[in-house]
């Protein structure tokens, strides 16, 4: 077992940056990259614009490693994969990124990270299951209707985590 969470959510938090209320953006007021809304169910009561701009990296670190990090089960993925799969799960969903995982490691996709998952990413070619995690997440993205808003900012966040999982796995 290791542990790799720290440095993925220093990265992971660098690109979701802070505070932002944009018109364009169905997630509403995020902060860090938490939105509202799951910010208020982290702490089950409506939460205010001050209360989101307030939030800190302390505040939502434990958020990420649960709700996050611990359902892709992060510890146990190799190095790389794992970055690629919480980056993913943040950004585009929890269990798309599973789900995503494990069709590219030729698994069931029941959208679970569990020991098979995890024994077939372990045999890959963590260089290969990176680049097609972020090959499918950008075909995903590139669907979105918000693409043409965002798509330039959120195809170089998919090209930068693809470059560090590289550089992880080495």
């Amino acid at each position: 077992m290791k542990d790799n969470f720290e440095q993925c959510l220093a990265l992971v938090l660098k690109e979701e940056g802070g505070y932002v209320n944009d018109p364009r953006d169905p997630g509403g007021r995020t902060n860090h990259g938490v939105t509202q809304k799951v910010w208020e169910d982290w702490v089950g009561h409506p939460v205010t614009e001050a209360d989101m701009k307030n939030l800190t990296i302390e505040d939502v670190a434990p958020l990420y490693k649960k709700n996050y990090w611990d359902k892709i089960n992060g510890d146990a993925l190799p190095l790389g994969i794992d970055y690629a799969t919480f980056d993913m799960a943040v950004n585009s969903g929890l269990t798309r990124a599973a789900k995503t995982l494990q069709q590219v490691c030729g698994v069931g996709q029941d959208g679970h990270v569990g020991p098979a998952t995890i024994a077939a990413a372990e045999e890959a070619n963590g260089r290969e299951v990176a680049t097609r995690i972020c090959e499918a997440r950008l075909a995903f993205l590139q669907g979105l209707p918000t693409w043409p808003t965002f798509g330039k900012g959120w195809g170089g966040r998919v090209s930068r985590v693809e470059n560090l999982a590289f550089r992880m796995v080495e």
